[in-house]
This record gives C-alpha cells, sequence and structure tokens, in this order.
C-alpha cells in the first residue's frame, strides 16, 4: 500500500527521535513518503495534491488536532467521495487529541502507531461523518470559505478562550489543560454578554432559538479532554450521525459554575441540562447568527469574528483506519 505521511515537526508530544522510530516502524509495513510542513495550511496542500494525483491509498497525519484538519480539508477539497479518497490515518502528536482519541486509539504515539499497523493488517477501517461550516449566503460573512471540521466547532464564549490560548501559544506559552482553564475563567469574566446572548440558532422550518450565550457544535463525543477525564458536551453526539449543538442561554456566574460542574462530571449518558440549557441532536443543516460579530473556531483553531455560520453534517464522508 503507497502511504504519504504527513508530518507536523512542531506536534507537541513527539521528538525527531520519536518521529524517526515512528517512519521506520510505518515503512515496514507500507510503501512509504514522507513529507513535513513547513507553514500553516502546509498539511492541507500536501494532502489535496496526494488525492488529487490518486496514487495514495492512505495519507496518515502525525501531529495533533489542528494537523489532522488540515489533513482532513486537503483530502476533502473537492467533496467527499469515500471509496475514491485515499484513506485516513491518524498518529495523535497534540496535547489533546480528540479526534483520534473519539475513534478509539491510543493516545501514546508509540501504541497508535502499533494500532494503526494492527488495524492495516487485519483490514480495519471505517466510515466516519463530518461537520462542514461557512459563511451564510446573503450576509457580510457569506464570502467566508467553506471547511470541514472533525469533531467540534464554537460560535462565542468557547471560541474565545482558544484564540486566548492561541495568543498565549504566540508568546511562547506552552499549550497545557491548565493553560486552557486560566483563559475560560479570563474570558468569562470579560464576557460582557453573559448574561442576555446574541447568538440566534436558525433552522429550515422552525422557530429560531435566540438569546444564546454559547454554542458549542459536537460531530463526535466526548466535546473535549482535560487530561485523560473526557468532558461530554453533547453525550448522543456520534461519528454515524450528522451534528449536535449545545447552547447556553444565561451563564452569570452561579449559572458558570453550576454547568462547569455538570461539564466536568459529564458522562457518555448525561451531559449538561437545566433551564437555560439548549440541547439538540441530529440536525443535518442550521445557521447560527448573531447581533454582534463574535469569535468562531473550529477544531480548536480560532479562526477570526464572524456574525453568521451556516452548519451541515456529512455523513459517510470519509474512510479511516481504526
Amino acid at each position: 500500500m503507497r502511504a504519504l505521511l504527513v508530518v507536523n515537526p512542531a506536534a507537541t508530544t513527539t521528538s525527531a527521535r520519536t518521529r524517526d522510530v515512528l517512519i521506520h516502524a510505518l515503512a515496514s509495513d507500507l510503501k512509504l513518503e514522507v513529507a513535513t510542513t513547513e507553514y500553516r495550511g502546509h498539511a492541507r496542500d500536501l494532502a489535496r495534491r496526494a488525492a488529487e494525483s490518486g496514487a495514495y491509498e492512505l495519507v496518515v497525519a502525525l501531529g495533533g488536532d489542528g494537523t489532522v484538519n488540515e489533513v482532513v480539508n486537503g483530502l476533502l477539497h473537492n467533496g467527499p467521495a469515500p471509496d475514491e479518497l485515499p484513506r485516513l490515518a491518524v498518529v495523535p502528536g497534540g496535547s489533546t487529541n480528540v479526534f483520534a482519541r473519539a475513534l478509539g486509539l491510543p493516545n501514546h504515539v508509540v501504541e497508535a502507531t502499533g494500532a494503526l499497523l494492527d488495524a492495516l493488517r487485519e483490514g480495519s477501517e471505517r466510515t466516519v461523518g463530518l461537520g462542514v461550516a461557512g459563511g451564510t449566503p446573503g450576509t457580510e460573512d457569506e464570502a467566508v470559505p467553506a471547511r470541514w471540521f472533525t469533531f467540534c466547532a464554537g460560535f462565542g464564549l468557547d471560541a474565545g478562550v482558544v484564540g486566548r490560548v492561541e495568543q498565549q501559544r504566540e508568546r511562547g506559552r506552552k499549550s497545557t489543560h491548565a493553560l486552557y482553564l486560566r483563559q475560560a475563567v479570563r474570558q468569562f469574566v470579560n464576557e460582557p454578554n453573559r448574561r442576555h446572548g446574541t447568538i440566534s440558532l436558525v433552522r429550515p422550518g422552525q422557530d429560531p432559538v435566540e438569546d444564546l450565550v454559547l454554542s458549542i457544535v459536537c460531530n463526535t463525543s466526548p466535546w473535549t479532554y482535560l487530561g485523560n477525564r473526557p468532558v461530554y458536551a453533547s453525550p448522543r453526539a456520534s461519528f454515524d450521525t450528522a451534528l449536535d449543538l449545545l447552547g447556553f442561554t444565561k451563564l452569570s456566574t452561579a449559572a458558570m459554575a453550576r454547568y462547569g460542574t455538570q461539564l466536568l462530571t459529564s458522562t457518555p449518558e448525561r451531559g449538561p441540562r437545566g433551564k437555560h440549557v439548549v440541547s439538540e441532536h441530529d440536525l443535518t443543516e442550521f445557521t447560527l447568527q448573531s447581533q454582534a460579530p463574535l469569535p468562531f473556531q473550529m477544531d480548536g483553531d480560532h479562526l477570526g469574528l464572524r456574525t453568521s455560520v451556516t452548519f451541515t453534517g456529512v455523513r459517510r464522508a470519509l474512510r479511516v483506519i481504526v
């Protein structure tokens, strides 16, 4: 099997020596070509060329969720075609690795490589659904290009946290769960609309849900991890369905403490609940709109401010080795 390994050399949890060991292990079973990313978006470009060339049966992403997202967007540049596109494999090398862990892969790089080789030998794979989001026609954001995401997107407060973390990383801070928690507290304290939100959920043929302070779109469950603790914002979200949404219509200090505790103690059977909670399951198409520009993120990548984003859940978008 001919494969392209896309390596992010800045991946948080891998060293040059570890990468060399992994490359040697994969090359023993695959006709392997290795490409190292050199700039933001390079993984997307490499995966796109691999898909369009027709020369590869497999593209392996070695890196964190950002690298995986770029590879997925490259593979799906011309749209989903699971039977024609190369299959995707992931070797987690980031700080959180939500997509890989949601697939059931080990979070340790070497163990994940062993699991990948076993899956290839056994022919074990699955087809996963993904989300795609872009600007809304008829709005000032309509020119925003569509982009795929693998596990989550956020519009509002949680995207603001991602933006704060990226600013800290640009200043040399290491990406840790403690850093995320500190920035979450700061974002909450400085959030001007936490008592009366500006976000509306608009779905075809239904009345809008208004005044959301925060909106989290999930393509799978868990939503994220704090260390080894999974956090379930939308427990019913799945790679086999469309998209789920969790929103809050009020986030006072007391409400934030209550819902924050519920998130930290969430389980695959039970997520946040209460009179200020909006929970929707298996949405194929919807739009989030805001009266004022708000932060927007996909798969942990801050994408700037938006006033409107349209989401589509696409079932059976891509084949993945598991």
